[in-house]
């Protein structure tokens, strides 16, 4: 074993991240004829920053771990200082042997005590408390989704808002569903979950719901649900009832005109953090995501718990490989089961469609480094900080508990992160490593960056360079502490990258489950 291999150094070359393992990841790119290991083995071609390079040799078939974990089998006898990566690395059989709750003790005593921390945010009436003030339209099916659209698109061109300060703004919530489907079943549930969800969100002043009004979804649904007592949150219209596309476009913007003074009344004042419920997320990830955004977003949302907030893990098929992490710190065997049958589920979904667990992976996570499931999970569960796992979550479920919990989600971002909002989660921290342009409302989301390059090449869309971990020493508790800082800061009304480049308008996408009919 290379004794540079186990640096963790700004200035080493390769970082060996466990003792166990049989692997150090690039954090340069190494030219060929170089010697990242220092162990007269000079690379035959070119490595790019973040892939991993054997640290001893590897007889074929044998397990290729990193993290301490396995993280697949070689496929081929790999020698010391050899790329390991697609081509002599496949995806395996992972720890199952769960020992559910065996570090619940331990992961209790990762509670940091913390002093109560404030932010200015927006007290409802129902408790809960806004981090922005929009009026929401929502669309129960496909086919007012244009009228919303242009309702809202209109309303602002004509400058209705100019005036009204304290709104952040009017979006529309379109989307492809509505009609073609069961009147009962997964897949209605999980729209009429995501619609009260978003209506009733914390950033939302007031919601229009706007329908055709011969679908399956109906309007009276969500009349029924706001009963008397919402009539001044809650709105809605159809364009069969309204006379048409032009008439009903017409009516919203007259609609929203009326409100606009009301939903102006609200203001910011000062907020527990403990209120806060903060979605986590994780897109376009790369080798270092694991080693820096990642588990610095674990300590932020460590913090955050502390704090008597909620930090909330989701896509499904991204911890597949590291469940074990979870469950080992599960508060009940309850909260455990719930989690393992929704793993259950998902390996017969993908099987279903002819798929594995395996497919998640995408060509530019394989290009940032990361080769199988089991790799990208074990690095994705790092944003889970170390406190138990509270409570499991049904997509879209309205979350509750405090502390650490979990919602089953895709892990496509835009359908994960609908589904957090419509929980509850008035912020989404989203990490990246190859870049991604999302934004959503009416939760802003936070992109962290997990390299210096890809900070400094979408400077425009990252919020926080994580890179500095690795090249400049900087401490994961330090960066971790300044996630927090920018949590709060952003929910006290600082604007995101994401916001001001106005993104989130087309990042509403409820998971669609079941037959079209």
């Amino acid at each position: 074993m290379c004794a540079k291999c186990s640096g963790m150094t700004p200035a080493a070359p390769t970082l060996r991240l466990h003792p166990a393992d049989n692997v150090a990841v690039l954090t340069a790119r190494a030219a060929a004829g170089a010697d990242p290991l220092g162990c007269g083995r000079p690379l035959a071609v070119a490595i790019a920053a973040g892939h991993k390079l054997a640290t001893q040799a590897i007889p074929r078939g044998a397990a290729l771990r990193k993290f301490g974990q396995v993280i697949g089998q070689a496929t081929a006898d790999i020698g010391l200082g050899d790329h390991v990566h697609s081509h002599n690395c496949a995806f395996s059989a992972h720890d199952q042997d769960y020992a559910i709750g065996a570090d619940l003790a331990a992961a209790q005593a990762m509670v940091p005590v913390c002093a109560p921390r404030s932010f200015d945010g927006y007290r409802r009436a129902d408790g809960q408390v806004g981090t922005r003030n929009y009026i929401a339209l929502l669309a129960t099916v496909n086919c007012s989704a244009t009228v919303i659209r242009r309702a809202a698109a209109e309303i602002e061109a004509e400058g209705s808002l100019q005036g009204y300060t304290n709104i952040d703004g009017v979006i529309a919530l379109a989307h492809g569903t509505g009609c073609g489907m069961a009147a009962a079943g997964p897949g209605f549930d999980i729209l009429d979950c995501v619609l009260w969800g978003y209506a009733t969100h914390p950033n939302v002043g007031a919601a229009v719901f706007v329908g055709l009004g011969c679908e399956v979804m109906q309007i009276a649904r969500m009349r029924a649900k706001a009963g008397d007592a919402g009539s001044d949150r809650f709105h809605a219209l159809t364009i069969q009832d309204s006379g048409g596309t032009r008439a009903t476009i017409d009516r919203i913007k007259a609609h929203l005109r009326a409100i606009l003074p009301q939903v102006n009344q609200a203001r910011r004042s000062p907020c527990p953090v403990a209120s806060l419920r903060v979605g986590l997320q994780c897109g376009g990830s790369d080798g270092f995501s694991a080693i820096t955004a990642n588990p610095a977003l674990g300590v932020a949302s460590d913090l955050l718990v502390g704090l008597g907030g909620t930090a909330i893990l989701s896509e499904t098929p991204e911890i597949y490989g590291a469940e074990q992490l979870l469950l080992r710190r599960a508060s009940s065997d309850a909260v455990a089961r719930k989690l393992i049958d929704q793993l259950r589920w998902w390996q017969d979904y993908a099987a279903q469609g002819g798929g594995s667990m395996d497919n998640n992976p995408s060509p530019g996570n394989k290009q940032g480094g990361i080769t199988t499931i089991l790799e990208k999970s074990l690095g994705a569960v790092a944003k889970a900080g170390a406190t138990p796992l509270m409570a499991v979550y049904d997509y879209a479920e309205k979350v509750r508990a405090p502390g650490f919990v979990f919602m089953d989600t895709p892990g496509y971002d835009p359908v994960s992160a609908t589904g957090q909002i419509a929980g509850g989660a008035q912020i989404i921290v989203f990490t990246t490593g190859r870049g991604s342009a999302f934004g959503s409302k009416p939760a802003p989301t936070i992109k962290l960056a997990t390299n210096d390059l890809l900070f400094a090449s979408m400077t425009d869309d990252m919020d926080l360079n994580c890179g500095d971990v690795v090249s400049g020493g900087v401490s994961l508790s330090q960066k971790g502490a300044a996630i927090l800082d920018l949590i709060i800061a952003t929910a006290s009304g600082a604007p995101s990258k994401s916001e001001m480049l106005g993104l989130g308008d087309h990042e509403f996408l409820p998971w669609q489950i079941g037959a079209v009919m």
